[in-house]
């Protein structure tokens, strides 16, 4: 599968899933909704991100710790937003990215040339 692809499509499923943990959390209980389609969001931000980097980068090392990065950044800002919860908020989220990172230097494909007719 296309580097960008699998990056879209891994950080939409891992960041819902990230936003459902939530649910161990009862003061958020009622505001899940909104906690899930945020963590979806954020999680597709970085898996295109993972995606354009591994498309210009081609190592494995580096792909994770960019995932990384951008995932620790965006959940982090999140985290600031909310003022509370910094842990639970940083730490899947990190982990989001960090994955993506992962799956789209190790599984990704380069896109081919398209054929001249």
């Amino acid at each position: 599968m296309n580097k960008l692809l699998l990056g879209l499509l891994l950080g939409a499923v891992l960041g819902a899933l990230d936003g459902g943990t939530a649910w161990f959390y009862p003061e958020v209980r009622a505001q899940m909704v909104g906690i899930i389609v945020g963590s979806t969001i954020k999680g597709l931000i970085a898996g295109v991100a993972a995606g354009i980097f591994a498309r210009k980068v081609n190592s494995v090392p580096l792909g994770i710790l960019f995932g990384l990065a951008v995932g620790f950044a965006l959940a982090f800002l999140v985290a600031y937003l909310q003022h509370d919860h910094y842990v639970a908020i940083i730490l899947p989220g990190s982990i989001v990215g960090l994955l993506v990172g992962y799956a789209t230097q190790q599984y990704g494909v380069m896109p081919g040339p398209a054929n001249a007719r």
